[in-house]
């Protein structure tokens, strides 16, 4: 079989309960093809010896009739996740050299169902950017390009790392974090399935935080099916997680019908937006065509308070991280700076912190300490908080009608150059996350598809957001989109 770390998650499994392959070749197949992307810069923590140990516990498990759906897969893991005695940074200074001596809930859980850990892969400093570019590690890099056109683009961020890997095949599929649309982004500019699971779906126990009522743990994978199968490994109640929800998990693939008669899938007037691209408006279009062709109702509905979203969710998401971030002092773990003669703690606080924390991860620190301080506690922060509460409301009058799931772009645009959005103007690319922010604000399930590819020739997403506690709705209706869409393009391979 060529092209082993080409295959899809279901199709790797059941040619591994065939025999027809292992999860050792598998692994090897990756690990090779993760030591000749290093143009990407997508996998920071390669960690080959786990992987094959990992591995060939997965044969044997498969071998001996106790396999689990995601026994053998190899994966890279987000460097927000904390592995045991695997290095995770955050993609930040600060934390250099922490190799924690616990696991993450959702790493220990796909690693007890036999997933295989290939290596860490890149991201944001702190999950904190849309375009990876604020990385301890550099650039990840889109394997995408445009046509006639070598310029390096962004592979979308937080979890750039995440999706360049998955999309240039050099993992089965990768986790993720969404606290903005960290995983929705990154999927959309590199042609794959991304899912926000609702807020407490997924364990946050051992993810390094950045806003505690906006994260939420979810795969980024090769399609739909592939993110039912893995979303099903890493959700459930965990007793460590005070959010995390006491439900039981369905069997999301097994809901994949690709039926959607009869279902209401809402249209938000809001999100048409002054200013953007008419590829993305026809590709909206084309998506409720493709929807109502399949059977679904489509309809017109309201989100008044979208337009509040964006400046409400940078003021919570900072406020919260200036607290999370506290902790980072040099005291405990991490880096800490080197001290003068007479210096004190306090000058060794804000050494570390000016040497640990890159320039996007200092703003919003300041940005949140502001909108917490005493004259501007109820000025800003608990007035954004207000509008959250609006925010949630609106999508839940929508759903009181009937409405099954709701159609919307992913992005206001395919993946742009890197550096072409000058840091100098950081609202420019917070605009990357108007579509998304909504979700996490409400604590919603939202799915990414890839629908269609722009004039350039590269991938263009559409995102449904669905009821709580209803991924498998969810993905059933993105199942029919991706179905009827068709996308099956690939990245042309220059790395």
């Amino acid at each position: 079989m060529a092209d082993l770390n080409g295959m899809k998650i279901a199709a790797a499994r059941d040619a591994m309960r065939k025999g027809d392959v292992t999860s050792v070749e598998l692994t090897e197949a990756c690990l090779a093809a993760i030591d000749g992307a290093d143009a990407l810069n997508a996998v920071v923590h390669k960690t080959p010896e786990i992987a094959l140990e990992q591995a060939r516990a997965a044969d044997a498990r498969i071998k001996a009739g106790d396999a689990p759906d995601m026994c053998g897969i190899p994966l890279g893991i987000k460097d927000l996740f904390c592995t045991k005695g695997v290095a995770s940074q955050a993609a930040s200074n600060i934390l250099d050299g922490f190799k924690p001596e616990y696991e993450s809930t959702v790493t220990r859980q796909l690693f007890e169902s036999g997933a295989v850990m290939l290596g860490k892969l890149n991201m944001d400093e702190f999950a904190m950017g849309s375009s990876n570019e604020s990385s301890a590690y550099g650039n990840a890099v889109n394997p995408w390009r445009r046509a006639d056109d070598d310029t390096a683009l962004t592979p979308g961020g937080s979890s750039g790392g995440s999706a360049s890997a998955v999309a240039a095949d050099l993992c089965l599929a990768a986790t993720g974090t969404d606290t903005g649309g960290s995983i929705r982004q990154p999927a959309a500019f590199t042609g794959i399935t991304g899912i926000k699971p609702t807020y407490g779906r997924c364990s946050r126990w051992g993810i390094v935080a950045y806003a505690s009522s906006l994260d939420q743990a979810g795969p980024m994978t090769k399609d739909v099916r592939d993110a039912a199968i893995m979303l099903g490994a890493m959700s459930g109640h965990d007793p460590m997680d005070s959010t995390s929800a006491d439900l039981a998990v369905p069997d999301f693939e097994a809901m994949l019908t690709g039926d959607v008669r009869g279902k209401k899938i809402g249209i938000p007037r809001e999100y048409h937006m002054d200013g953007m691209p008419d590829e993305i408006e026809a590709l909206w279009a084309e998506g409720r065509k493709m929807l109502a062709d399949a059977g679904a109702e489509v309809v017109d509905i309201s989100l008044p308070h979208t337009k509040y979203a964006l400046p409400a969710y940078y003021v919570i998401a900072p406020a919260e991280a200036s607290s999370n971030l506290a902790r980072y002092d040099g005291v405990r773990f991490g880096r800490r700076a080197t001290l003068a003669q007479g210096d004190g703690i306090t000058e060794m606080y804000e050494k570390t912190r000016a040497e640990g924390f890159g320039p996007e991860v200092q703003r919003r620190i300041m940005v949140g300490t502001y909108v917490l301080s005493a004259g501007f506690y109820d000025a800003y922060y608990n007035r954004a908080r207000k509008v959250r509460t609006l925010i949630k409301k609106d999508f839940e009058d929508v759903f009181a009608t009937g409405v099954d799931a709701i159609l919307a772009p992913t992005t206001p645009s395919a993946a742009f150059g890197l550096g072409e959005m000058a840091s100098t103007d950081p609202v420019q690319m917070y605009l990357n996350d108007v579509f998304t922010i909504t979700l996490n604000l409400a604590g919603l399930p939202g799915v990414s598809v890839p629908v269609g590819t722009n004039a350039q020739g590269l991938p263009l997403g559409l995102q449904l957001i669905g009821r709580p506690w209803e991924e498998g709705d969810l993905l059933n209706c993105a199942y029919a989109l991706e179905q009827a869409a068709g996308f099956v393009s690939k990245p042309a391979k220059w790395w």
